[in-house]
């Protein structure tokens, strides 16, 4: 039986999230989060916080989905955060701090022509590779026009299409840039490749090393599941179990310290009870 999503996952945020600028300082906060509450991630997701709905109360389709659902299209085009299709490859936010912790410990911090090479070393398929030319030739690209570049018209290339550039989203290659009107139905998605979208942050990344990288991404979660086992994190990062014992230790040596009376981070209020409605 599926566990549900809990109060748990749901930061104990003071007012309700209304405003672009109020949804980057949550997302901030929390250093990593979901758009929508999912199934067996526990993380909290930006709709509670915009909606003060319970994780559990399903998606209602009004005035906050709307201006959440133009959030996610405009926050990423501003370079104001990190979006894309990556826990469980559902909608997911990245704090631009966080950001090249998540590049490092993917090793994608990668430059605009190194998709040869990552197809080489049997990283990406070559829908994958095709999409990532596609963006270093032409530059951010709707999805209509992305799979013409690609010559995935079809309804079967429309399959081949949204598979890889998940896969590629998944990597943290590409990021969701926006949204443009290319049909009279639904806004269609943007892409464009990370280093150029947040060349700052990828740069960043290449001088941290991945053992690194999962202990700040570990010590951030431990933040909102400060007793989390290493089979947690595993699950949630895709960790080897070892990777995932190391990196949990290094957190807990550092929180130790701090308790020590080495210097703290800022105390984050909001992290203190879980869900409030």
């Amino acid at each position: 039986m599926k566990r549900k999503v809990t109060p748990e996952n749901e930061i104990h945020w003071p007012r309700r999230v209304a405003t672009p600028a109020e949804a980057v300082k949550y997302i901030d906060a929390a250093g990593y989060c979901m758009l929508f509450p999912v199934n067996n991630v526990p993380l909290p997701s930006l709709y509670c916080a915009v909606t003060r709905r319970s994780p559990n109360a399903g998606i209602v389709f009004d005035k906050h989905f709307a201006m959440l659902w133009r959030w996610k299209d405009k926050l990423p085009h501003r370079r104001r955060v990190f979006y894309a299709k990556y826990f469980r490859s559902r909608g997911t936010f990245i704090s631009l701090k966080q950001l090249p912790y998540f590049l490092a410990m993917r090793e994608t911090a990668v430059q605009p022509g190194d998709h040869a090479r990552f197809y080489d070393g049997g990283r990406i398929r070559d829908d994958a590779r095709r999409i990532w030319e596609a963006l270093e030739e032409h530059g951010p690209l709707a999805t209509l026009e992305l799979r013409h570049a690609c010559k995935m018209d079809t309804k079967a290339g429309n399959v081949r299409f949204k598979r890889a550039i998940v896969d590629l989203q998944c990597l943290l290659v590409a990021v969701h840039f926006g949204a443009e009107q290319e049909t009279a139905a639904w806004a269609s998605g943007r892409y464009e490749l990370t280093c150029r979208a947040f060349p700052k942050e990828t740069a960043a990344a290449r001088t941290i090393a991945p053992e690194d990288a999962r202990a700040k991404l570990a010590a951030k979660f431990l933040e909102l599941h400060p007793g989390a086992p290493p089979p947690q994190l595993a699950r949630l990062f895709g960790w080897s179990k070892d990777h995932a014992v190391s990196a949990l230790s290094v957190a807990l040596q550092v929180g130790e310290r701090w308790k020590g009376g080495a210097s703290a981070p800022p105390k984050r209020r909001q992290f203190q009870e879980g869900f409030s409605p």
